[in-house]
């Protein structure tokens, strides 16, 4: 029944937005999917420009709280970014698909409204511009994602997404450093004068990525319609699934954990194994375990069976937690050298954590056949691993226990492994008798 596919944008104004969705419409899956992923993969990508470039910088000497002031920053900006992801929970769930462009830019031009404060106020009093930062970022995942949800190609456009946020981390570092280094830009003004470099590619991005017409017919005989939630529909939905989704959100915290903490705190890590001026390793790096990941999770939109396929996630999260283990081993026995195990360890992290944001909860309602969408699970989850990353901020930062970097980040490979790996099992199970029911 075509009449279903009425999670279409509103009607756009006459002229060449109409021409290019009508295209759009009629061209091969092709050319659909390449124009769809690299028009999202170009948004999200832009966003980490306004995000992450001051975590390449050190802010050495400068204390505040009786902590580092690049911690506080850390800190600052996470806790916004944990507050949109709460707010999330209900702002995306009911986000209608025609107001998502709108959205993206007025919340980017906020976050670099901030970053300009940020250069303009001394610091280290400075700091709650960092906060503001990322209040309005996180909310930016669920709109572009919203407009790639509940198709027959989903995952192969969410993994190319996906690998936007292994990609543009290193991007946004190696943009930042370079501007400190080749450009002598401070670093109190590096973040906005980095989010300059970003702006046109945003807009241009967002333009395109609005001109992404609709679910099909057939898209939604397959994975089911993708529907605004209300209040009630979303109390419903936990009502039926919330206990099996305890430990998903666990192991989905303790990712959220290990992955912000080898962005913020990369440059340290690269640092303390060596590369203390390279601009370059952070981009160079994280394109290769971009392109790992991609190999091995690009090709799951082929698998039709959505319960079959909602399943294999838990293998690939599996998978991805023995192989950052095993990595981290290798290198404590001298087999690996630093490059190879934060490249080999990185994507692993990344194996486990994609999943969550693409495909996993996309074929969780395919499978159980709900007409909700993604954005109301995946900040459900995403708020609690905020608020996991908080936390272990917070205790590194005032339990005074002497560790390397190093020693820091292998210890949180091994418990993430241990504990991730039981929890995916107990999860898996737990879905499983929830749909034998069904």
């Amino acid at each position: 029944m075509p009449e279903t596919v009425i999670i279409s944008p509103d009607p756009v104004p006459a002229g060449r937005s109409i021409t290019l969705r009508s295209r759009l419409s009629a061209s091969p899956a092709w050319v659909f999917i390449l124009y769809v992923s690299f028009s999202s993969f170009m948004v999200y990508s832009c966003m980490y420009g306004f995000r992450k470039p001051f975590t390449a910088a050190s802010y050495d000497g400068i204390h505040l709280f009786g902590i580092s002031y690049k911690v506080v920053l850390v800190i600052s900006q996470v806790i916004g970014y944990m507050c949109s992801k709460f707010y999330g929970i209900r702002f995306i769930a009911a986000m209608q698909p025609s107001r998502r462009a709108g959205y993206i830019i007025r919340l980017i031009f906020i976050s670099w409204v901030s970053l300009l404060l940020f250069g303009l106020v001394p610091m280290p009093y400075n700091f709650i511009f960092m906060f503001i930062n990322g209040l309005p970022l996180g909310m930016v995942w669920g709109l572009v994602f919203g407009f790639l949800e509940g198709r027959r190609v989903t995952e192969l456009m969410g993994a190319i997404l996906a690998t936007s946020f292994i990609f543009a981390s290193g991007l946004a570092k190696t943009v930042g450093k370079g501007l400190m280094l080749y450009a002598g830009i401070n670093e109190q003004w590096m973040p906005f004068v980095a989010g300059a470099v970003f702006v046109v590619p945003l807009l241009l991005g967002t333009f395109l990525l609005n001109q992404t017409p609709p679910p099909t017919a057939a898209d939604v005989a397959q994975r089911t319609i993708r529907l605004p939630m209300d209040r009630q529909q979303r109390k419903d939905f936990l009502r039926r699934f919330g206990f099996a989704l305890i430990p998903v959100i666990i192991s989905y915290v303790m990712l959220t954990i290990l992955r912000d903490f080898c962005e913020d705190f990369a440059n340290e890590l690269w640092a303390e194994t060596g590369f203390v001026r390279r601009a370059d390793v952070f981009a160079s790096t994280s394109t290769i375990v971009s392109l790992i990941v991609l190999a091995v999770i690009g090709g799951f939109f082929l698998i039709k069976d959505n319960y079959k396929a909602f399943q294999l996630n838990n293998v690939i999260i599996i998978s991805g937690f023995i192989l950052a283990a095993g990595a981290t081993v290798c290198y404590h026995l001298g087999l690996f050298s630093p490059v190879v195990w934060i490249i080999t360890a990185s994507a692993g992290l990344y194996l486990g954590y994609v999943p969550y944001n693409c495909f996993y909860f996309e074929r969780m309602l395919a499978a159980y056949k709900v007409p909700g969408n993604v954005g109301f699970l995946i900040y459900l989850a995403d708020a609690f691993g905020y608020l996991g990353t908080v936390v272990v901020l917070l205790v590194k930062e005032f339990v005074r226990i002497r560790y390397t970097w190093v020693d820091f980040f292998t210890g949180m490979f091994y418990v993430a492994a241990a504990g991730g790996i039981v929890l995916v099992v107990w999860g898996a199970i737990l879905f499983g008798r929830i749909y034998k029911k069904k």
